[in-house]
């Protein structure tokens, strides 16, 4: 009874509210949260990264190699290996990307100096000399107590290279793959939380039509094998924006559905488009509103894939696996644009916001996410050059949302004004509350007009709180961003703008903003 008296209530509020809208009253700026109605858990995995041998990201990004001057561990940055352990990154994606469905993993165990080199023909047509390899991404993982999601090689690669590669990985039985892992210095088997059966074969993967890959989807699935109490959580490939057919395709049929626990998702924002995209640090308002209005496309995105998803799978056993999202600009002036180098300013902030707040909402059908990319590559939370880093904008929301991590999301109603530029509208906030295993609440909200503070109330319904803490990301330009002269210039403060009376609590969130607040009893 008490449950059905909360919905009534929020039911209530959000009738009132809308009311005040549709008849042009005082703009009303207000979240409902039922303290006490619990929805499904927030995975931590929706927090995930992603790593691809693509410029600068794994090379002087995250490997210098034992030999290095910078500060390392095994070869890698320890720099970049506090940072990762910090914002708590749950699982990393490697080695792609379009680069997966050319890597053969064989060319990257062994001895450094015996091993292949080959021309990365996807990303600037460098040389790669595979320093980087299997021992070193698991040591990554490792180092940073992180899961692993690899992507298989459908593209270029065969059912058995995929097959004996997660053997390699995982069995600890005596086979000449287990053998041929300790001749290389492993003794026992990893575990392996991810593995992706290919990667955008729609395009770079193969250029396969839906009802192609998904045969051969099977095919290859069914020679990955769990070894030695590994289980792996198998991702097919699924759609690239909004084509619903590829979903519809693989989800459609049972023999399909029954060899992949997930199917993934990539959706970029690209404003001005993928032929004439716009710089990631001189823009106006117009390219500030742009970028957001493609962001909130992610959330109609994924109910489109989510209503077929439920069609065949009413039960929700099936993840959707965003692995690749976020902003994607022009690369630096002078950079190559093969390495899709990008700075990172306030506005990616509020993107990663809006993503996580969306992620967070659709939590019962959303079970991995990873943007794109960890660093030095697009929207990355990371940027080295040389022996100093730079934490990103992106980084520190990042780090301020991992409250959100194994919670369980809170049902709210969120009714706000809109943020308006000339005869376009979106919704001016986003946001999501969820309470973790100590009952402690986390509200995260953006205020996205970069113009104006907004004032929000958030009535609480079901429990009561009695202290509120807070942090804001916020800065006086829109495009203001760290670099290595100025590493500090967006980052998160202390906040204080609130006041919660009565089981109400009012928000001040600044023009421009990120506000994540935690509630206690």
């Amino acid at each position: 009874m008490k449950k059905y008296l909360l919905v009534f209530t929020l039911i209530l509020f959000s009738s009132v509210i809308a009311n005040a809208q549709k008849e042009n009253m005082v703009a009303v700026n207000q979240l409902v949260i039922v303290a006490n109605h619990s929805g499904p858990v927030i995975s931590k995995d929706i927090y995930g990264h992603f790593s691809e041998h693509l410029g600068t990201c794994i090379y002087g990004g995250i490997w210098v190699g034992t030999d290095s001057k910078i500060p390392n561990t095994y070869g890698i940055r320890n720099d970049v290996l506090f940072a990762l352990r910090e914002m708590k990154i749950p699982n990393l994606r490697w080695p792609g990307g379009c680069f997966a469905d050319t890597y053969h993993w064989r060319d990257g165990i062994g001895p450094q100096e015996k091993r292949a080199s080959i021309i990365n023909t996807n990303w600037g047509g460098v040389t790669e000399d595979n320093s980087f390899g299997t021992h070193e991404f698991m040591k990554l993982t490792e180092l940073v107590g992180c899961d692993a999601y690899i992507s298989g090689n459908v593209g270029s690669g065969t059912v058995r290279e995929m097959a004996d590669w997660v053997e390699y990985l995982t069995s600890g039985s005596d086979s000449p793959m287990t053998r041929l892992r300790k001749e290389n210095g492993q003794d026992q088997p990893w575990k392996v939380k991810f593995f992706a059966i290919g990667n955008e074969n729609w395009g770079c993967g193969g250029n396969m039509t839906p009802e192609f890959y998904g045969d051969v989807m099977r095919q290859f699935s069914t020679y990955l094998k769990d070894f030695s109490g590994n289980r792996l959580y198998r991702v097919a490939c699924g759609a690239s924006d909004n084509d619903l057919q590829w979903t519809e395709t693989l989800m459609k049929e049972p023999k399909n559905r029954g060899m992949f626990q997930g199917i993934s998702l990539h959706y970029y924002s690209v404003p001005g488009g993928w032929g004439r995209k716009s710089s990631a640090t001189v823009f106006d308002e117009n390219d500030w509103f742009e970028t957001f209005r493609l962001n909130y496309d992610m959330d109609r995105i994924i109910r489109g894939h989510a209503a077929i998803m439920d069609r065949y799978d009413p039960m929700k056993t099936k993840g959707l696996v965003v692995d690749e999202w976020g902003n994607w600009f022009q690369v630096e002036p002078g950079t190559n644009p093969g390495f899709l180098y990008q700075q990172n300013t306030l506005r990616d902030a509020i993107t990663a916001a809006i993503h996580l707040n969306i992620f967070n909402q659709h939590a019962d059908r959303v079970k991995v996410a990873n943007l794109a990319q960890v660093v030095n590559v697009l929207q990355s939370v990371i940027l080295t050059k040389d022996d100093k880093m730079v934490l990103t904008p992106t980084y520190y929301v990042f780090k301020m949302f991992k409250v959100h991590q194994e919670a369980q999301l809170l049902n709210t109603d969120l009714r706000c004004e809109d943020y308006v530029v000339g005869d376009r509208r979106i919704p001016a906030i986003s946001a999501s509350a969820s309470v973790d295993k100590d009952g402690k609440m986390h509200i995260s909200l953006a205020n996205l007009n970069p113009n104006k503070e907004i004032t929000i109330t958030c009535p609480v319904i079901g429990d009561t709180f009695k202290t509120v803490s807070g942090e804001v990301l916020t800065a006086k330009e829109m495009a203001a961003y760290n670099d290595f002269d100025k590493p500090e210039s967006v980052k998160p403060e202390s906040f204080s703008s609130f006041n919660l009376k009565d089981g109400i609590l009012t928000v001040k969130m600044p023009a421009k903003s990120v506000v994540v607040l935690e509630l206690k009893k």
